[in-house]
């Protein structure tokens, strides 16, 4: 990564506090470490190449812990993922969409990019054996979806985006960052309200996926917590995919499923 990307990635946060959109604290979370490369990795699409007049952007972060093996649910995942693909690309808005794939630790499969273009996930770009960098990584993750929403309403062009994180565990190998430092960047995003964060929590048989979720900032009622049976997590990427398709259908769309959560 050149050196101006760096200061770019960086340039968009400090627009995003001058704005007020991003507190002191949520660009703490995002400076006091440079996260400049691993955010550029996701920001894909430049602003110029997209010619909707609003985009939504879509963003999902599979688990690719060793657990997920273990647990027989690795095509799960991959089925699921593609599910929200699939929703979105039988959508009547789905021009205006950009997608976005980066597993649990940190590799890019999709950078924001058109819908038709996203890379499905299969057994040969995916693999379940890694650990569960839940915090570090959720900051990449949401800085990623802060700067890419910054640069297309920075260019006049109004944004909404919808995010969710996947994991089977709690935190585990987060090397920089806490709880607080993520729930610190989805309060950020919240108070904006275009932008809204999910978390699915895979059962595992001890994690209490609601609490550490809330510790992380992210509303109860953009928790799911499916059972361990392929069925119920396939059913849980159903919802969150319907949810997707219509923070797509405009504004006042997203403002109801925005306030009513996984129950709209």
């Amino acid at each position: 990564m050149s050196k101006a990307n760096g200061t770019g990635v960086t340039k968009l946060f400090e627009d995003a506090h001058a704005e007020g959109i991003l507190s002191p604290a949520g660009l703490q979370t995002l400076t006091v470490v440079d996260l400049g490369a691993q955010i550029q990795a996701g920001l894909g699409i430049h602003v110029d190449d997209v010619q909707a007049s609003e985009v939504v952007l879509v963003t999902v972060m599979p688990d690719d812990s060793g657990s997920i093996s273990h647990a027989g649910h690795t095509k799960t995942v991959c089925d699921g993922h593609n599910l929200v693909l699939d929703a979105l690309l039988a959508s009547q808005q789905k021009d205006g969409v950009l997608f976005h794939t980066r597993y649990l630790n940190g590799h890019v499969l999709n950078p924001f990019r058109p819908l038709e273009d996203v890379v499905r996930m299969h057994s040969g770009n995916y693999s379940a054996d890694m650990g569960t960098p839940l915090y570090d990584q959720a900051v990449v993750l949401l800085g990623t979806v802060l700067a890419k929403a910054q640069e297309f309403s920075g260019n006049g062009v109004p944004v909404r985006t919808v995010t969710l994180l996947i994991t089977d565990g709690a935190d585990q190998g987060s090397q920089k960052a806490r709880a607080k430092d993520v729930a610190a960047l989805v309060k950020d995003l919240h108070r904006v309200e275009n932008h809204i964060v999910a978390a699915m929590g895979i059962d595992d048989g001890v994690t209490d996926f609601r609490r550490v979720f809330q510790e992380m900032g992210i509303a109860d009622r953009w928790i799911l917590t499916p059972g361990q049976s392929a069925q119920e997590i396939r059913a849980a990427f159903q919802v969150f995919s319907q949810s997707a398709v219509r923070v797509s259908q405009g504004a006042a769309s997203f403002s109801r499923t925005a306030l009513g959560g996984f129950g709209a």
